[in-house]
């Protein structure tokens, strides 16, 4: 590597643990039920108020449809639903988070949204502070969950993204999307 290459790569990683602190991660903190969960920050594209969507038919219940975002076709699940959770009537905390989601092939990454009951903070969490999440045997499952950390006295849960928006019910989403093209709202 050459020498300027070499120095803009120290130089950019020493921004990057000026901004993050070493080895520590940033995270994204929103309710459901009452509990928090977190996405990692840099996934975050952008925090939106609640609107309609429009549905797509054939789909699990617990993808609402999709949004016309500046001419991208953004599919949008209810994280109450997909969790198995009780379903209510969206408030005006009710918030849609925009992320940046990898494909499972490695193919690059696409646009989702999540419906969240609210927003809440943003963390510094140093990586040795994460957990894994504990074996609750085969009733439980807990392949979304990334691990678990402990910030200001109570345990949040942080969501692996990837495998939780990587599905195969998700994946009918994407051709339906795609084969439709824009859809207006």
């Amino acid at each position: 590597m050459t020498d300027v290459a070499h120095q803009n790569t120290e130089t950019n990683n020493s921004v990057h643990d000026l901004v993050m602190g070493a080895g520590e991660n940033q995270f994204l903190t929103f309710v459901l039920e009452q509990e928090e969960y977190a996405v990692d920050i840099l996934r975050v594209q952008e925090i939106r108020g609640w609107e309609s969507v429009t549905r797509i038919p054939n789909t699990p219940e617990y993808i609402r449809g999709v949004l016309n975002l500046r001419g991208a076709i953004v599919p949008i699940v209810d994280l109450r639903m997909r969790f198995n959770m009780k379903s209510i009537e969206y408030g005006v905390t009710t918030v849609i988070v925009v992320l940046k989601v990898m494909k499972e092939d490695g193919s690059g990454s696409r646009t989702m949204g999540i419906v969240v009951d609210g927003v809440s903070e943003v963390y510094s969490v140093p990586e040795s502070e994460i957990k894994e999440a504990p074996d609750f045997g085969t009733k439980v499952r807990t392949e979304f969950i990334k691990g678990l950390a402990t910030i200001d006295d109570k345990m949040v849960i942080i969501i692996d993204i990837d495998k939780m928006l990587n599905s195969d019910e998700l994946a009918v989403v994407d051709s339906v999307s795609e084969s439709t093209g824009q859809i207006k709202e």
